[in-house]
């Protein structure tokens, strides 16, 4: 097996952790590949096996990688989803973060969830990706997104008013400051945040969620996963932003937006003992509640 690990710059008070995972893999003789910013991040930090190699891009991934190992909070596995592309490379995220929807894996159970992934017990949990197309080819190649795609304005600028069609068909001009559309996955990220609903992640559907609409009878609404939607921009401002993920672009408001299912999934793995109803419980506190003790 060949595991490639992909992280961020983080503060040195993780370091032990990512120690630990180095000498988990290191127990196992597994060949180890490293993304190359990361590998200049922590090498002069850490102790690597001296035979590391590293990575550099998508392209490198797919001949040195069977698996990769995401280091850090949902955002850096959300950046995977640049390397893996329509790879079929599964991933799998330990958590360095605060609440780890994605990466799911707590600190101290790195030992554990290393040695399950060796032993190849676990499966792969498929997730739905959103594809986005407009006429000037927003974002390249890199067009898709695992938890959601966002319009919004820009901070300076006024309300806008988003058309929304669905399969050509009018279904609302939102007035707000945005709109997103949101995977199953990103059903527990900034939709949740704004009122939208949880939504497991064998669910083919989307949710569009709006962003303080300016009528409070606008509520997020799911459709099917197989149509395809288009939005047009109303707004004083001339500019919008558009995100896929993390990742921003500004926006002339004649822009069309179309948004539909892409082809491909990501495999994200799931280990044996974890479940995606125990993560929920885990990670909202369901059930807990202080007035109990």
């Amino acid at each position: 097996m060949k595991i490639a690990i992909y992280g961020r710059d983080f503060n040195d008070s993780v370091l032990p952790f990512v120690q630990q995972v180095f000498n988990a893999l290191s127990l196992y003789k597994i060949e180890i590949v490293v993304f190359s910013k990361f590998h200049n991040f922590i090498k002069n930090k850490v102790t690597l096996p001296p035979d590391t190699a590293t990575f550099s891009g998508h392209q490198e991934l797919l001949a040195m990688g069977d698996v990769l190992l995401s280091l850090g909070g949902d955002g850096t596995l959300l950046d995977t989803l640049s390397l893996v592309r329509d790879s079929q490379i599964p991933v799998i995220g330990i958590n360095f973060g605060r609440l780890g929807f994605l990466a799911s894996i707590n600190k101290n159970e790195i030992d554990t969830a290393i040695d399950a992934l060796v032993k190849g017990e676990y499966s792969l949990d498929k997730r739905g990706i959103l594809n986005l197309e407009s006429q000037n080819n927003l974002f390249g190649d890199e067009n898709f997104a695992l938890n959601d795609m966002t319009i919004h304005r820009r901070d300076n600028s006024a309300m806008m008013i988003i058309h929304a069609y669905m399969n050509g068909e009018f279904v609302n001009s939102y007035w707000a400051d945005g709109l997103i559309i949101a995977t199953p996955t990103g059903s527990t990220a900034y939709s949740l945040s704004c009122g939208g609903p949880i939504i497991l992640p064998n669910a083919q559907s989307f949710v569009i969620t709006p962003i303080a609409p300016h009528n409070l009878n606008v509520r997020p609404i799911i459709v099917p996963d197989d149509v395809e939607l288009t939005f047009e921009i109303e707004a004083r401002s001339t500019k919008f932003l558009v995100s896929c993920d993390s990742r921003t672009e500004t926006v002339d408001r004649s822009v069309k937006i179309t948004i539909n299912k892409a082809k491909f999934n990501v495999n994200l793995i799931r280990l044996n003992n974890e479940s995606y109803l125990t993560t929920l419980r885990n990670k909202l506190l369901w059930g807990i509640d202080t007035r109990n003790y």
